[in-house]
């Protein structure tokens, strides 16, 4: 009788394992699965720049607006060193967000490790270039999404494989800029998350016959207001719509007043990329759905 209970028990084990793992790869899906009465997110450009102390592509910045805002995405830009270390940094140089020079692509790491950020003003703060593992170890620890930008100079495929080995999955999502490469990665692992460019309906057909099922995309509509077909079309999909207002469309509202985030969240608006992530919350703090 116990040698029958051992391998039941085993089994048993192995499925419900399985079965939380599959859950585990999911919740991406399901939490960017589109609802009509689903909660607007707000998504950090760049982790959240343009306050006073808080330099952009900097862990402290994003534990800040996490406090305002604790369900915020945090768009991130993902570089690498000479040596190959994956770190944050949006510029392909160093002197306009830290206190280096050159390159980053130039620079080993322990050249950049004790450089100091600059917040938009060009004031030196007490922070420091974040390594990529810091912040996706953060973002499992504090339940943070991240949206992932990866510089030209790396490659995407390193940058899954690294997210895979800090089972970091489900904190990541990838901004792809071409189907080719979103289909590469999704080949690559079915369970990923992807930021995909749909801003017409052109794009959207591209997107419908890539092979990639919609639960993994969250449709990027572009950083001007698309036709509210599309973002009706999109839900009807279950996909997200995300508006990146960072630029023209932030100086708008900041020069005519944040109501216009509300006003654009009724056109269809599920997720708002944005420069003022705190002025773009408190907009949106009466809207409902």
């Amino acid at each position: 009788m116990k040698k029958l209970i051992i391998p039941i028990l085993l089994i048993t084990f192995l499925f419900i394992g399985c079965k939380e793992k599959i859950n585990l790869e999911n919740t991406l899906q399901t939490h960017f699965k589109y609802a009509k009465d689903s909660e607007i997110l707000i998504s950090a450009h760049r982790g959240g720049k343009g306050y006073a102390g808080y330099p952009e592509n900097c862990l402290e910045t994003m534990q800040y607006i996490k406090k305002h805002i604790p369900n915020a995405l945090f768009e991130i830009d993902v570089a690498k060193s000479k040596d190959g270390v994956l770190l944050l940094m949006h510029d392909n140089s160093l002197e306009r967000t830290s206190t280096g020079f050159g390159r980053v692509d130039q620079n080993n790491w322990e050249a950049m490790a004790p450089l100091q950020l600059k917040d938009d003003s060009n004031t030196i703060v007490d922070f420091k270039i974040p390594l990529f593992k810091e912040v996706l170890d953060w973002a499992k620890r504090e339940n943070a999404i991240l949206t992932v930008d990866i510089k030209r100079s790396v490659d995407p495929v390193e940058v899954l494989h690294f997210i895979e080995k800090n089972n970091a999955l489900n904190q990541s999502v990838i901004i792809t800029y071409s189907l080719k490469t979103a289909q590469k990665l999704y080949k690559l692992n079915p369970n990923v998350m992807l930021s995909v460019s749909i801003r017409n309906m052109e794009e959207f057909n591209r997107a419908a016959n890539s092979g990639i099922t919609w639960a993994n995309m969250v449709a990027f509509t572009g950083t001007r207001l698309s036709d509210t077909k599309l973002y009706n079309k999109l839900h009807s999909k279950g996909v997200q719509c995300m508006l990146g207002t960072l630029g023209n469309l932030d100086k708008s509202a900041a020069a005519k007043g944040d109501h216009l985030y509300r006003e654009w969240a009724t056109l269809g608006i599920d997720i708002f990329a944005t420069d003022r992530p705190l002025e773009t919350k408190k907009a949106l703090k009466s809207y409902k759905n």
